[in-house]
């Protein structure tokens, strides 16, 4: 006799059920991040109709899901739990749990996981990698975590989803860089420290610049701060990190026309922890900084990276020929698609 589920009973007999769903928790799910939203705003965010979107949000509202007010829609308390209760079946219907399984073979990794959506059409899905993040998070701390934390926008929308509850209030956060010469509210630096914050936990700087010299850098090595630093990275069980693109990465480090000659004419396509590589993987190009290296990178137990965008397809698959393949991916769909 074939053993099926109830939810797949239900799909067997009702397979309009698909579309339904799916349709009915991205715009639950994008009212989430945007909220509140207009009907206008959310058709554009989803790509759908306004006649569509009021015909939804009729049945959402009579089903207590979400409260429409003058200055747009929000999802009510039950709203949320419907969310989270149906993020399994959402995935499966989806495809997005097979994509998962399929994508983390490809780049030979432990896990990957992929929300909705794509920040570079909608920068609001960084929301959802944050919130996927901070759950894996969650989830595998130990006490007494040392976290290191490089920074970038996509770091940084882990803040809105961490609370001050165990194990987030018995984490250290630490600086995995020093301080680049462009915003410093999505540098390492303030990342931590916004972190630890908003969870009750600790945090430790870096106050030294990304670039060194080679005299610098040997000089600041001796510094009693900085060996504690460098002791905190070999120490640091968890990673929290981005992958950049090299041309981004170039210009947020403000890198002269010489070195953007050199990453270009070596082939650079990505960028990690100050390492430059092409699509095979190799490294072409680094910075002398005092920041967390790779090597004490791989030795922690939990790497979370966090990259989406279909324009960051080609630095993420670049940098997992390098990375350590118990590395787990968080992403979204516009990124593992292109991959």
């Amino acid at each position: 006799m074939t053993d099926i589920s109830a939810f797949e009973a239900i799909r067997l007999l009702l397979p309009e059920i698909d579309r339904l769903l799916h349709n009915r928790y991205r715009m639950l799910q994008a009212i989430q991040a945007h909220g509140p939203i207009g009907r206008r705003t959310l058709a554009d965010v989803l790509n759908r109709t306004e006649r569509e979107i009021r015909n939804e949000m009729g049945i959402l509202q009579e089903k207590q899901l979400i409260q429409v007010f003058q200055k747009g829609m929000i999802l009510t308390e039950l709203g949320h739990i419907v969310l989270e209760k149906l993020k399994l079946n959402f995935y499966e219907i989806s495809g997005l749990a097979e994509k998962e399984k399929q994508l983390a073979n490809h780049l030979n990794i432990q896990k990957v996981a992929i929300v909705p959506g794509d920040v570079d059409i909608d920068p609001s899905a960084k929301s959802l990698l944050g919130k996927e993040a901070s759950y894996i998070l969650g989830e595998r701390a130990t006490p007494k975590s040392i976290v290191a934390v490089t920074g970038g926008s996509s770091v940084a929308s882990l803040s809105q989803h961490l609370i001050e509850a165990k194990p987030f209030n018995t984490m250290k956060f630490v600086s995995a860089r020093g301080s680049m010469r462009s915003d410093v509210s999505l540098q390492a630096n303030t990342l931590v420290s916004q972190f630890a914050k908003k969870c009750g936990g600790q945090y430790h700087t870096l106050l030294l610049p990304e670039f060194l010299s080679e005299q610098a850098y040997t000089l600041m090595m001796e510094e009693p701060i900085v060996k504690e630093t460098v002791q905190l990275y070999d120490d640091a069980n968890i990673v929290i990190h981005g992958i950049g693109t090299a041309s981004e990465m170039g210009k947020r480090r403000k890198m002269s026309e010489d070195d953007n000659a050199q990453l270009t004419n070596n082939g650079a396509v990505g960028e990690a922890f100050g390492y430059y590589f092409d699509e095979s993987g190799n490294v072409v190009y680094r910075i002398q900084t005092v920041g967390i290296q790779i090597e004490q990178v791989k030795q922690s137990e939990l790497i979370l990276a966090i990259a989406g965008g279909k324009s960051k397809a080609m630095a993420i698959e670049a940098y997992f020929k390098i990375a350590a393949n118990h590395t787990i991916l968080i992403t979204d769909e516009g990124a593992a698609d292109e991959i």
